[in-house]
Order: structure tokens, then sequence, then C-alpha cells
């Protein structure tokens, strides 16, 4: 029996990861996301199209650690300091955002099925959750998560997974299974409910922390993984064992270790069982949906969930404006946020199980939730044009003015505000220039004036007071600088010493023979203050760091020197410090020793 139960698994584990792999590869490369990817392979291999892999309870029962461990890491995330800092956007516009999507959702739900008004709130208020699985991959790859718009879309994800455990509450409430009903009343389960977070959050402080600190201590990496599983597991079954959520005690798990200094090493380690176990998940839901119930009803499937993105999208809209967001940018977060999420599918099978909705409707809504979630990406191409803001416009903004400054720089960017605001503190009057817009802005909101100009022309230098300044700082990004366009600006202000910000070495090479005080190469005294500081950690002297960093500066300088003169990238190779170089350096000392 147990060979034939090991067989099955190799058996269904075959078409299940080929489907997934390839339908998850063609979703990824539509852009469309990978949690669609693996509905539509389940649905697949299920046993209602081919027919290939069947016992989909039995894979779910495996695949709900996948959420169990998402909820662990949503945990991990909230440290107090991050909380705190993120409180308005979290519980202001996060908890607007569930309460006034989950109740309009579950109206529309009420009045479009007729059902009663238990059933409408278990389907409609899981509606108003969307989609982490699909949204944080989405700012990532747009490089927007740690912008202002990817904070609040975060700060809105979050609270939405926090309220996954009140809305298992709700559900567990409004239950009308004979076994929920003989089971404690809704107070004593409350009261199980605050005793086992702090009992959980007590046993993590003083169980579990000193548990890691061990594991640390002796250095075995791998017992992190086996500790982290563990906590998850246990937190979950005793959770269970309460008759409460298992996926409340994960994420309390998560909660009592996000102060930890082992955080990022058990993010680490778990997020790796997080994504297959959660893939797993998407595919057994994807066997699990009644297609044929499906199929009875497209149009009510289609009309749902055009109804689902309307109204998020509306409300969201609305809320970011109220919290003071740009237009477009409140649109733009409506849009991201408009699908309804992976928890849904969770909430469905509580509300199924707790007989307040048959697997038909758990079904149907699963498909709206899925239908919703295929049309995120082409919403967000297809409105790309009115949740993109123009382009800023310099028109109203000062040119430079002379006004006295002793400096120029040119320049706003990381660098030149360094720079800038160095000289300010020294009292030297200086001149800002710059052409980005919102850099501008931004720097006026900070009490800063930038000018807008390009600081490379003759006739914007001129205006900045470049013929009256002592110093003509080029601080801009890019390597747009030459030695012909620094002869002309040093002809032009001849009284002005010139530093120029230099992208590399080629850049250096460019300015070859220019009329210039120094080229600073712009990551060249931060990459050796970092190697000092490694030098440091593994405890090499200080007096042996400092004949290194004079050595290197020696070579670097010749090497430089030789590539300038000659206008060859490959000067003075030999001047690079290479292990056969130092192993050959090391064993003439020894010879002459």
């Amino acid at each position: 029996m147990e060979e034939h139960s090991g067989m099955s698994l190799l058996h269904d584990g075959v078409p299940l990861l080929g489907f997934a792999l390839v339908f998850v590869l063609i979703f990824r490369r539509l852009g469309i996301g990978a949690t669609l990817g693996f509905l539509v392979a389940g649905a697949l291999v299920g046993p209602q199209v081919l027919g290939l892999v069947g016992d989909a309870e039995g894979k779910m029962g495996i695949a709900e650690l996948g959420i169990a461990l998402l909820l662990f890491l949503v945990g991990l995330e909230l440290s107090p300091s991050r909380l705190w800092r993120m409180r308005r956007e979290i519980f202001g516009l996060g908890f607007l955002q569930v309460t006034l999507c989950g109740v309009a959702v579950a109206g529309i739900v009420w009045f479009a099925t007729g059902s009663s008004l238990g059933a409408a709130l278990a389907l409609g208020l899981p509606l108003a959750l969307s989609s982490t699985a699909q949204v944080l991959p989405m700012l990532q790859s747009a490089g927007r998560l740690r912008t202002p718009f990817g904070e609040r879309a975060f700060a809105i994800l979050l609270f939405q997974d926090l309220s996954i455990v009140p809305l298992i509450t709700i559900v567990a409430a409004l239950s009308r299974n004979p076994a929920d009903q003989n089971g404690p009343p809704g107070w004593l389960l409350a009261v199980y409910t605050v005793v086992a977070i702090v009992g959980l959050i007590l046993a993590g402080r003083y169980l579990l922390r000193p548990l890691f600190k061990l594991i640390g201590n002796l250095g075995e990496r791998e017992m992190f993984v086996f500790a982290g599983l563990f906590a998850v597991i246990a937190s979950a079954a005793i959770m269970e064992a309460l008759g409460l959520s298992a996926a409340l005690g994960a994420f309390i798990a998560g909660v009592m270790l996000a102060d930890s200094p082992y955080r990022h090493e058990l993010e680490a380690d778990v997020a790796p069982f997080r994504a297959i176990l959660l893939g797993l998940f998407f595919l057994a839901v994807g066997m699990t949906l009644n297609l044929h119930a499906i199929a009875e009803r497209p149009f009510f499937v289609a009309g749902m969930a055009i109804a689902l993105i309307a109204t998020k999208a509306a409300i969201i809209m609305a809320l970011g404006l109220l919290f003071g967001m740009k237009p477009r940018s409140a649109f733009a977060l409506g849009v991201l946020l408009s699908q309804g999420g992976e928890f849904g599918f969770v909430l469905f099978a509580q509300a199924q199980a707790a007989f307040l909705v048959e697997s038909e409707a758990a079904s149907v809504f699963g498909a709206i939730v899925t239908l919703s979630m295929a049309t995120t990406p082409f919403l967000m191409m297809a409105t790309k044009r009115l949740r993109t803001e123009p382009e800023a416009s310099a028109e109203g903004l000062d040119g430079p003015q002379q006004d006295g400054s002793n400096a120029v720089v040119v320049g706003y960017g990381r660098f030149g505000q360094t720079v800038a605001q160095m000289l300010i503190g020294q009292g030297i009057p200086v001149t800002i220039v710059d052409t980005d817009v919102e850099m501008i802005q931004v720097a006026g909101e900070f009490g800063m004036k930038v000018y807008y100009g390009d600081g490379t022309r003759l006739d914007i230098l001129r205006q900045a007071g470049a013929e009256d300044a002592e110093l003509l700082l080029f601080c801009q990004d890019g390597d747009g600088l030459d030695t012909e366009k620094l002869e002309a600006i040093h002809h032009s202000f001849p009284k002005a010493t010139i530093f120029v910000r230099a992208y590399d070495r080629r850049s250096v090479m460019k300015m070859k023979g220019a009329p210039i005080a120094g080229a600073v190469r712009e990551v060249l005294e931060s990459a050796m203050v970092m190697a000092r500081r490694a030098m440091a950690a593994v405890g090499v002297d200080m007096q042996e760091a400092d004949k290194t960093e004079a050595e290197y500066r020696r070579r670097d300088f010749e090497r430089l020197k030789l590539q300038r003169e000659s206008g060859d990238l490959y000067a003075g190779r030999d001047g690079i410090f290479t292990p056969a170089g130092q192993a050959a350096a090391a064993a003439a000392d020894l010879e002459a020793k």
C-alpha cells in the first residue's frame, strides 16, 4: 500500500510539475503572472479536463501549508518600526479599502444572487482582497516597490493580509455547520484567540528566540530551516487544536519573530518552501474548480468580474485622492488592486466548510477571482497613457540667476547634493543648476533653490554667474563632457577652478589634457571606504590597510596616467592587483627573507 502511494505521488508529480512549468513560463512571458499559470495548469490536469491527476482534496491539504508559510512571511515583515512609519497608510487607507470594498461587493453579490446575508458576506468580503502574489512582482519588475506609490500599494496589501484573520473569524461566526455550532460560543472563541496569541508571542520571546540564538552560535545554518518550519507548523497546529485558524497561528509565528535578529535568515530559508507550496496550492485550486458550473453561467462570471473590477477600482481611486494622491496615481492604484486575490480561494473553502455556500458557488466565485486576476496585466497596459503622469514641464521654473555665488554646481542628483550641501555648510554661496524638473520640485520642498537649465551650455553658465564664480563643479550623471567642451568652458570663464564628476576611467580618458583641477570618479572613494571596513572586519591591522590603500592609489594613478597618455584602456594592466600577482609577490618576499 505504501509503495503504491509512493508511486502515485511520483505519477501525479510528473504531469503536475510539467504542466505548471509550461504554463507558468508562457504566462510569465505574456506578462500575466505565475498565479494564473498554476490555476490553468491545475484545471487542465485535473479530473474535469484531461484527468491525469486525481485526489485534488488530498493535495489541497498539503498545499495549504503554502498559505501558512505566506502568512508567516507576512508576519515577519511587521516589525514595530515599519508598522509605525506606515501606520497611516496601513491602518487608515488599508482599513478603509477592505471595509468599503468588502461591503460594496457583498452588496452586489446579495443583489445579483439573491442569497442570504451570511452567504453574501462570506462571498463578498473575500473579494475585497487583492492578489499579493500578482501585484508585488508587478511593482518589483517596474521598479516602483520602494516609491511612495509602491509603498501605498504595499500598505493596502499588508492590511489585506492582516484582515484574513478577522475575515476567517467572521465566516466562523456565521457558520451553519453543526460541528461548528456544537463548538464553543463566539465570545469564548474570541477569548481563546486572545489567549493563544499572547501565549504564542510569549513562547516566541522566551523559547524560540533562545533556540535560534543557540542554532546561530553553533553555526548550523540548515537548522534554521527546520526551526523555522517547526515554528510555523507548531503555531498552526496549536491554533487548529483550539478550533481557530491555522493560518492565524502561522501569521503570529511570523510576528513574534519580526523583531528578532534572525528575521532575514528565516525569510531567506523559508521563502523557497513557500513558493513551491503556494504553487501547489494554486494547482490544487485549479483542479478543484467546478468547470461545469462555470460553463453553465459564463455571463454571470464575466459580469461579476467586471462589476468587481469597476467597484474596487472606483473605491480605491477615491480613497487615494482622499489620502492626497494625484488623480493619475490614484487611478493607477485602483487599476492595480482591482482584482480578487489568492486568499479568496481560502475564504471560499472556509465558507463552504461552514455550510454558508454550496461547492458550485465556491467554484463560480473562484472563477470570478481568476478572471479578474487575468485582466489586471491587460488593464495596466490598456490604461498606461491614462495612468502615466505627463512629463513635468519646465514652464514657470526660474532660469539660473547671477546671485553672487562663489560656486556653480551643475547637477543636483545624489552626487551633486552632497557636494552642494558641504559647500553651503562651509558658508560658500552656491548656485545649483539642473534639467530634472521633478528633482527641482522635490529640492524646493526641502528648502533648496535649484534653477532649471542645461549647465553644460555656455550661455546658461554665464546666466548663472560663472564669470564671477571661483568654482565650477560638474556633478551631473553620464559622461557628456570631453576635452573640447571643457576647454571652451575654461576659455569663457578663466577665473573659475573646474572639477568634474567622472563616470569611470573611460570618462577620465575622454578629458585628457582638459584644463580642469580634477576629475573625481563617482564610486572610487566610497568603494575604498567599504574595502577598508571589510579589512577591519576580518582583523587586518589598520597600518596594513593604510599601506594597501596607498599602494592601490599609487598603482591606480600610474595606470590611469598611462591610459590617458596612450588612449588605450589596457595600458598599465600589470598594475592591477590579481591573486596570481599577490602570490608571486608573497613568494618573492619570502625568498628575500
